[in-house]
């Protein structure tokens, strides 16, 4: 697995609205993008700080992913996303060296992105994706 760098981080957030405001109104930063993921059932928004992202989280529906979590441990950091070469392949490898998988293949997550993820009972608590761009 060759991890390149951070691609972002994700927060669980009850309204992309006031979580905005903060970010921008607060901290300065710019939201560059808002997008719905519907088979995830979240809506995103992007800020760039520095080379990393930071991926605001809020939940389409309660039943989703996002949803359960604020709904069982409220807002606040949900993962941590790491830029690969072939996201499919980096799960493959993970689960070779004996880590839990939540994706055994990639799917498609925001901006257009290859996604998958690391269960947190075997990455130390975190959960944890892998990324990668999709291939020409």
């Amino acid at each position: 697995m060759n991890i390149s760098h951070i691609e972002h981080i994700g927060i669980a957030v009850e309204s992309l609205e006031e979580s905005i405001k903060y970010y921008e109104g607060v901290l300065g930063l710019k939201c560059y993008s808002i997008e719905e993921v519907a088979d995830q059932k979240v809506k995103t928004a992007f800020f760039m700080v520095g080379q990393t992202k930071i991926e605001l989280l809020e939940s389409t529906s309660p039943d989703g992913p996002i949803g359960k979590f604020i709904a069982k441990k409220g807002q606040g950091m949900h993962h941590i996303a790491f830029a690969v070469n072939d996201s499919t392949e980096a799960l493959k490898q993970a689960e070779e060296r004996g880590v839990t998988l939540i994706d055994k293949t990639s799917r498609k997550g925001a901006e257009g992105l290859n996604i998958g993820f690391l269960h947190p009972k075997s990455t130390q608590g975190v959960l944890t994706e892998l990324c990668s761009k999709e291939k020409s």
